[in-house]
């Protein structure tokens, strides 16, 4: 027993190497002061979003960059999103918006509408955001400094999540405390093996040309990670890309409940896990069960080592990704059961080959390009949504 629980406080151990790593490097955006004039063509999906594009569409906006395009492509919304997209348009040249076209099969819509987008896009920078995103100002002189400076293929940044009900504050801190615990951030760039890879498809900035040549989303178009699986291609193509966290550049609110959040959450979780379940189950029992068995089981300077190395995890992912640390200590105990619950979710629509996202079956399909976990739509769903 005690070397099981010297396994857990190892595992533990680790993990805070790697926050302590993400913390002392900062990969986050920067602000610049040098000005840009490149063509970036902002490029959004979307499918019943009246509750939260108009939110983007003013943001976008007051950018103050000079040279953009935005082109929204309506998914076959049943709401008000075209109409919405369509009065911005009306008022802003800059602005335009597409119906979308009838999903073809094999493909999962998202990764359909955003090919489409990509076809219509005029910049030398084509810039994917989510219609639950908001940007600042700053944004895109930022991130076409960065594309240049760094010589980029795809710039991918991690948004500052925002967070209104307990329900999330539950779920979505999982996503930085996984990441800046599981992936030295800077190795994404400096690394060309593509399992140091992450992305979010929130932000998927690519150098057009390059995005042109290998059709990225056509080429994962059955995929549901379809930013991991790009930027795994990407490396595997010896392109250049890098994740950052955003610093306040961008922001999400992801989703409105606990409900939600975890039902999303489950959908691509396998994903870092090349969706090997037994890879998976080993992580939730040395992040999960292995921690609560020490806290009731271990020794006293055992529990109080543990603890120490918790606390001071959870200290650095909170400095780094600007969250509550007070907060998320508090919650983290049921942070990690609400972890377990996610967890369990992926692995059942795994083993049943079928996850369900807002009322939509996902059926799971092999990938033929680049061995990732691969999806595509049952007849029943037609396609998920672009979240």
């Amino acid at each position: 027993m005690e070397i099981l629980f010297l396994v857990v406080f190892a595992f533990c151990l680790a993990r805070l190497g790697v926050a302590v790593y993400n913390f002392a490097s900062e990969p986050v955006l920067r602000v610049c002061k040098k000005r840009h004039n490149d063509l970036v063509s902002i490029l959004v999906p979307a499918r019943n979003e009246q509750e939260s594009i108009a939110k983007l569409l003013d943001s976008v906006s007051l950018l103050d960059y000079g040279n953009f395009e935005l082109i929204v492509l309506d998914d076959h919304s049943s709401d008000r999103t075209f109409e919405i997209c369509e009065s911005y348009a009306g008022r802003d040249q800059r602005f335009s918006v597409v119906r979308g076209q009838a999903l073809p099969q094999g493909w999962l819509g998202k990764n359909h509408a955003c090919h489409q987008l990509a076809q219509l896009a005029k910049g030398s920078f084509l810039l994917f955001l989510d219609a639950d995103t908001t940007v600042h100002r700053q944004l895109l002189n930022a991130a076409v400094q960065r594309m240049h400076n760094g010589k980029l293929d795809l710039l991918s940044l991690f948004p500052d999540q925002q967070m209104e009900s307990l329900g999330e504050k539950l779920v979505v801190p999982l996503m930085n405390y996984l990441l800046l615990t599981l992936l030295p951030i800077r190795l994404i760039l400096k690394h060309p093996m593509p399992i140091f890879s992450a992305a979010s498809g929130q932000f998927m900035l690519f150098r057009a040309c390059c995005y042109k040549k290998h059709q990225f989303h056509m080429a994962v178009k059955a995929d549901i990670a379809e930013d991991l699986s790009i930027m795994k291609l990407v490396k595997k193509l010896a392109c250049k890309g890098q994740g950052l966290l955003a610093g306040g550049l961008v922001t999400c609110r992801m989703y409105s409940g606990y409900l939600q959040a975890v039902t999303g959450f489950s959908k691509n979780f396998l994903a870092p896990f090349d969706g090997k379940i037994w890879l998976f189950s080993t992580f939730l029992s040395l992040s999960v069960i292995g921690p609560a068995s020490v806290m009731l089981l271990a020794s006293p300077y055992l529990i109080l080592a543990l603890a120490l190395t918790i606390l001071l995890t959870r200290a650095a992912v909170s400095k780094v990704c600007g969250q509550s640390l007070a907060l998320n200590i508090i919650l983290h105990p049921f942070q990690q059961l609400s972890l377990a619950v996610v967890g369990y979710l992926a692995i059942l629509g795994t083993v049943r080959r079928d996850l369900e996202w807002k009322g939509r079956k996902i059926s799971f399909a092999e990938s033929v390009d680049h061995g990732c976990g691969a999806a595509k739509d049952s007849p029943e769903s037609n396609r998920i949504p672009a979240v």
